[in-house]
């Protein structure tokens, strides 16, 4: 879907729900032009308010650090605030045009106003603050001050004790291969260090070397009442479902001893509460009780649900976290993978940091692993041209460069039909496993929910087509045998949680039922029970993440869509195992590879 235009003066509409009618001054102009949503607006007009300051300089501000934030950000830098206004998801902006104040004016003002903390020594009552050039609201602020201080204090610790002819003896069972050297320093720094990040992209082995390192610590940790307490997770409970689902795999495999370990969501883990969205159960005041968190996926894993989980783990305890920086960033604000591993310089070579990167792929295609190479190196000759050269794993379906309108897609009609084939005849046999497995054989993936190239208009036309092409298919009830579903919001009750991937299928005893990956079996719930769900013929990108598809279909949005970043493309070619198809120009694959995502934070400063 292309962008909005910039909202002009002249064309104001009374009724438009994205201007504040009451604003003046710098607000309403960057209202106008559309760097600021009524919402940003009326936040800063609150606070002014609420601590007695009309400074426009510094409602301004407020308001971009509320947008910030909004738009993924954990901050804004009030002397680059200029570079990341450009727009967002709606709008198309002009920056140059607007009224900017005078840096050194704007920073004055912002510094002296009683809504401002200044430093990390300043008011805690304030709810902005300004610390070394960085301006937050205050909340970010202080979550991100967790983070920084639970991961330096944990890798500032002296080496923890292990006996060091065991562990010598445990990384050459565990580590035997020479291209696995990367691997064993992951185990020798998960076995003596409190925390250990766990880097690299799809194919490279990392819950491989997660199962190894359970293997290890079982080794080497001494244990209460004989048993080594361990939790793993992930942000969703599709992502845990595959966490488990790979370790338990690697363990029978290669005989490894992980134990009887079983994976939730990061909100399970933490305990949910009813009276809190962002509080849980277990913090400060009541740890963990494990002595080993392994989280997975932790790129989609926010600067709120960080701080919360480093505030819940036990000193003693061993902390790992698993990730693709690479990766799309969480939905909410903070980056906090991306942030840890930039913090570690020459973390290709060192371990500083916890850092350990894994960089040679064991599992991926070498034409999938070498255009993801090139999408991450920010390569948009080298990317064009892989996609243009096609063959078994990459191929490239490219629109009508003037209507952009997509040719040739018989193709993906075919895989579409094909897996929905096979999908409703194990659902119809009640086969659920096999449904499940049949559900992640081909997907479509777009950037924008609405649209002529949104999730919407891609949904409806699967739907023509499998209703045209699949006699069997009967998809006029709502809850229709062989329905492909996607949580959407999480529901604790029933043990289902946003991003959460299920079919419906046939039950002997209850008609239907919906089943839904959770390790080795699958878990079969009453629809009836399921109060947020949405047909997954398609899904965007945003939702694939801890996600992977034997084939997956990528429909790019046009080169002007905001949302076309290098990140997403990356995300979206990295979710197939087997074979990534791109439809879309040319010219918008160049535009991706040369638009990285920036968002801003002070957790990346040392």
């Amino acid at each position: 879907m292309s962008a909005q235009p910039t909202v002009q003066p002249t064309e104001l509409d009374p009724f438009d729900v994205r201007i504040a009618r009451g604003a003046t001054g710098l607000l309403r102009e960057f209202n106008v032009a559309g760097v600021l949503r009524a919402a940003d607006v009326h936040v800063a007009v609150c606070l002014g308010r609420l601590g007695g300051d009309n400074d426009e300089r510094v409602l301004l501000a407020a308001a971009l650090a509320v947008r910030a934030v909004r738009l993924g950000s954990v901050c804004i830098g009030l002397d680059d605030a200029r570079d990341t206004a450009a727009g967002d998801d709606e709008t198309v902006v002009d920056v140059d045009a607007l009224p900017w104040p005078d840096a050194a004016s704007w920073a004055a003002a912002v510094a002296e106003s009683p809504l401002v903390a200044v430093g990390r020594d300043g008011d805690p009552a304030r709810p902005l603050r300004l610390v070394d050039g960085l301006f937050y609201l205050d909340r970010y602020w202080r979550q991100e001050e967790v983070v920084r201080q639970e991961m330096d204090e944990r890798l500032g610790r002296p080496a923890l004790a292990v006996d060091a002819a065991a562990l010598g003896t445990a990384l050459d069972r565990l580590f035997p291969d020479p291209r696995s050297q990367r691997q064993r320093l992951a185990g020798e720094l998960a076995a003596t260090r409190a925390v250990t990040v766990l880097a690299g992209g799809p194919g490279t082995g990392k819950t491989t070397t997660v199962a190894r390192l359970l293997d290890l610590l079982r080794t080497l940790l001494p244990t209460q009442g004989g048993q080594l307490r361990i939790a793993l997770a992930a942000p969703t409970g599709k992502a845990a479902a595959r966490l488990q689902e790979a370790v338990t795999r690697s363990a029978v495999d290669d005989g490894l001893d992980v134990g009887d370990v079983s994976a939730s969501t990061l909100h399970r883990l933490l305990g949910w509460r009813r009276d809190s969205r962002s509080r849980f159960r277990h913090n400060r005041d009541l740890r963990l009780p494990y002595d080993v968190v392994v989280v997975d996926e932790c790129s989609m894993v926010s600067l709120t649900m960080m701080s919360r989980l480093l505030e819940a783990v036990r000193p003693q305890a061993r902390l790992v976290l698993v990730g693709d920086p690479d990766q799309l960033a969480s939905v909410e604000a903070g980056a906090v993978l991306g942030d840890l591993v930039a913090r570690a310089p020459d973390a290709s070579r060192q371990v500083p940091g916890g850092v350990v990167q894994l960089t040679e792929r064991f599992r991926f295609g070498a034409a999938i692993g070498q255009l993801a190479d090139a999408i991450r190196g920010g390569d948009p000759d080298e990317v064009a041209r892989l996609l243009r050269a096609g063959g078994d794993h990459v191929s490239f379906i490219e629109t009508d460069v003037e209507t952009h309108a997509p040719t040739g897609l018989a193709v993906v009609r075919a895989d579409v039909v094909r897996a929905a084939r096979e999908l409703l005849s194990a659902a119809r046999a009640g086969r659920a496993a096999d449904a499940l497995r049949h559900l992640d054989s081909h997907r479509l993936l777009c950037a924008h929910r609405r649209g002529p190239y949104g999730l919407a208009r891609w949904t409806g036309e699967i739907e023509r087509w499998l209703a045209a092409d699949v006699a069997e298919w009967l998809a006029d009830e709502q809850w229709y045998v062989g329905r492909p579903l996607l949580v959407t919001a999480n529901d604790s009750d029933v043990d289902v949680y946003n991003g959460d991937t299920g079919v419906v299928v046939a039950d002997p005893a209850r008609g239907v039922t919906a089943a839904f990956s959770r390790g080795a079996a699958p878990v079969l719930i009453n629809p009836s029970r399921l109060s947020s769900v949405q047909t997954a013929h398609a899904m965007t990108v945003h939702r694939s993440q801890g996600s992977q598809f034997a084939t997956v279909t990528f429909v790019l949005p046009p080169p002007d869509s905001p949302l076309l970043t290098r990140e997403l493309l990356y995300t979206a070619a990295t979710r197939a195992e087997r074979h990534v198809r791109v439809v879309g120009s040319e010219e918008s694959v160049r535009r991706a590879v040369a638009r990285p995502v920036r968002r801003a934070s002070g957790l990346r400063r040392r």
